[in-house]
């Protein structure tokens, strides 16, 4: 993310609030984070010891605790927490959940630890940020190059030390509810989540929109588990899945007249077998190289489909290449792939865009689910859970196109607003 992204969210979120005369006042309160931890976090390499950066961003919590994920990259940065902190907040209220937002990470490149020095890293932030995590305080998550063991490290490391700290007295399954993303003790349907809410967002919007998923086509930037799943359900709703990319690049399959569906089921074992999708033309069953083509990832932004879904990175779509996007719909399953100035000119066009903080939104309610089952003490079936994802993404959905149409605005400016209405007239908590 480009420095200053936090500065840029809350200029677009004060201008939406002069827009609607939201209280000049509390709006700024709440754009300010309640609290941002920074930590050093010492790590023994060899026979070095090398300090890595820390950072929590506790944004808000009038709704509930907060809520976010932890994310190890080498670029992670009090800015950059700071505004995913941000989208959390907003995230979590529109899409009906009792909990604020909160995002954290370290500064490293993961790929050059071992796993031992991975571990001891994920357990000493946890020893570093114990006193300000807890199930009803601030529940982390996985993100960027984070995954179910490391958050197993992490809930042992905390418990170990809650029990310490006199937690004898909380219950275990209490504790485990501090965290989601788990392996153990965790969600059936959670790896689905987010992938599976943007198809529900999709399958909402074609309703509205009175297509039939059957005549459109899809292409999807990304295809790893987001994408994949995202791949997987839309076509399994009758939507055709004709282009998919990973970051070496795209696949694509001319048929006589037109681009041939793609059957994704297949093309994941195919990059699962290969390490790419290099070669994957999947199609009616058989993998195969005729009449498939390898495409890059630009390109695959120039598709003529109706639907494109960036589903990898911020900011693929931008002032660059916005003249060159033919889809009439693009639904942001990546955190802000569509610039600002690229937002503004594809809605001026006509471009219906399903904005990231409602599309992708499956995964914190997924998260919700988890941390509810944990407290419960019981174990939710995966069908029951998705079962209960696609009504919470439908009623997000609802609420945010009934503004939209109030409003007479884009849904990107409706999610900000059902967001906000939210959580400026709860009463605020003790920071």
């Amino acid at each position: 993310m480009d420095d200053g992204v936090y500065s840029k969210s809350r200029e677009e979120l004060l201008e939406v609030g002069k827009k609607y005369r939201i209280p000049q006042d509390s709006l700024e309160d709440f754009l300010e984070p309640n609290k941002i931890l920074e930590i050093s976090i010492p790590l023994k390499i060899g026979e070095k010891t090398i300090t890595f950066k820390g950072f929590r961003s506790q944004h808000n919590n009038n709704l509930g605790p907060y809520k976010g994920g932890l994310r190890f990259h080498p670029n992670v940065n009090k800015d950059e927490v700071m505004a995913l902190s941000l989208w959390m907040s907003l995230k979590t209220a529109i899409v009906g959940v009792p909990f604020g937002g909160g995002k954290g990470g370290i500064a490293v490149d993961p790929k050059a630890l071992t796993e031992k020095q991975l571990e001891n890293l994920s357990r000493e932030y946890v020893r570093r940020i114990h006193e300000v995590i807890g199930p009803h305080k601030d529940v982390p998550a996985p993100d960027v190059n984070t995954n179910p063991k490391i958050i197993d490290w992490m809930m042992d490391e905390y418990i170990k030390l809650s029990k310490k700290s006199g937690g004898k007295q909380q219950k275990l399954h209490h504790l485990y509810s501090t965290f989601t993303g788990k392996s153990k003790y965790g969600l059936e349907g959670r790896t689905e989540a987010t992938g599976f809410g943007g198809v529900v967002v999709l399958k909402e919007l074609a309703k509205k929109l009175k297509l039939d998923p059957k005549k459109q086509t899809v292409a999807i930037m990304g295809f790893g588990n987001v994408g994949y799943y995202f791949a997987k359900f839309a076509s399994e709703a009758g939507f055709n899945v004709i282009a998919v990319s990973d970051s070496k690049g795209g696949i694509i399959k001319k048929g006589d007249k037109a681009y041939t569906p793609l059957d994704i089921p297949l093309v994941l074992d195919c990059k699962l077998e290969k390490g790419s999708l290099a070669g994957c033309y999947c199609a009616g069953g058989v993998c195969d190289t005729r009449s498939g083509q390898l495409i890059s990832n630009e390109e695959l932004l120039k598709l003529p489909v109706d639907i494109l879904v960036p589903a990898a990175l911020e900011d693929v779509i931008n002032e660059n290449n916005m003249q060159n996007i033919k889809a009439k719909i693009i639904v942001e399953m990546a955190n802000g792939p569509v610039s600002p100035k690229a937002y503004h000119y594809l809605t001026e066009k006509g471009v219906i865009i399903a904005p990231d903080i409602l599309a992708n939104s499956g995964g914190v309610a997924g998260s919700f689910i988890e941390w509810e089952q944990n407290l419960k003490n019981k174990k939710y079936k995966k069908e029951a859970v998705l079962k209960r994802l696609e009504k919470m993404m439908q009623d997000a959905f609802e609420n945010v196109w009934n503004i939209s149409k109030k409003n007479k605005t884009n849904l990107k400016e409706a999610s900000y607003l059902l967001a906000l209405n939210k959580i400026l007239k709860t009463p605020q908590k003790s920071k």
